[in-house]
């Protein structure tokens, strides 16, 4: 029973160290034991005493006059050297920067997409960039995941499978896709493959907008698939002085 409990403890702290680094991002460069307690609904000494250690390890920086807390150069490093090429030359963080940070325009609909951050989990076939992520996959081996997904579901969240089945094979024509972003919200994404590495794990970018938002599929499409082809695949540099408009925007 004591190492059951050990085990249980050790696997809620690892939990933890990677909702802390989780939380930084463009609009959260630094941040305060408090703001990691709300965040996560986490005990205050249990925070406090794991950024502290985390600060030991060299994860991160904590300014002694303001108290608070912001990642240092190897939380940044810590696990790039085993990435995709992509993922290591910052390509694809680019991309990441616009799309993990959730910077609402005028008409944003916020309830629908206020409850969206980095690291959260969804089950593959209740969002729509699971459908993309699992169209990179073998069809019968393909199949088989999605019949054991709705076997596992609970009775409010059971699909037809033929229905299931046409979207994925849909986004594995296209390699793209727009659906619902699921993780319990009403907003919607419209997603694309990156260009596949060999042996590495499928990777899709997109755009999240709410439901309700008066967009615009075909031209938030068209957006994605420049944003991507500027960023992995950019032009020659042109002489100063001239500036290159976006082709297109939604």
């Amino acid at each position: 029973m004591a190492s059951a409990a050990a085990t249980s403890n050790k696997a809620k702290i690892a939990r933890r160290v990677i909702e802390v680094l989780d939380y930084f991002d463009d609009n959260h460069r630094e941040a305060t034991v408090m703001d990691i307690v709300r965040r996560y609904d986490r005990p205050q000494s249990s925070t406090s005493e794991l950024l502290s250690s985390l600060v030991e390890l060299g994860m991160l920086f904590k300014d002694p006059f303001t108290r608070s807390y912001r990642l240092s150069p190897r939380a940044a490093l810590l696990g790039v050297a085993g990435q995709a090429q992509v993922v290591r030359d910052g390509r694809l963080i680019r991309l990441i920067v616009q799309i993990m940070s959730w910077h609402p325009g005028p008409r944003a609909s916020a309830p629908a997409t206020r409850d969206l951050f980095g690291g959260m989990q969804e089950t593959l076939v209740q969002s729509a960039a699971g459908w993309l992520l699992m169209s990179t996959v073998e069809k019968s081996r393909c199949d088989g995941m999605v019949r054991r997904q709705n076997a596992e579901a609970p009775e409010n969240a059971k699909f037809a499978f033929a229905e299931m089945a046409t979207r994925i094979d849909d986004a594995r024509q296209s390699g793209e896709v727009l659906g619902p972003i699921g993780f319990g919200t009403r907003a919607h994404v419209i997603a694309r493959l990156l260009p596949p590495e060999p042996g590495l794990q499928a990777l899709a970018v997109g755009f999240v907008y709410a439901n309700e938002d008066s967009v615009t599929p075909a031209s938030l499409q068209s957006c994605l698939r420049e944003a991507i082809d500027q960023s992995l695949y950019p032009v020659e540099q042109e002489p100063i002085g001239i500036v290159r408009s976006f082709p297109t925007a939604a």
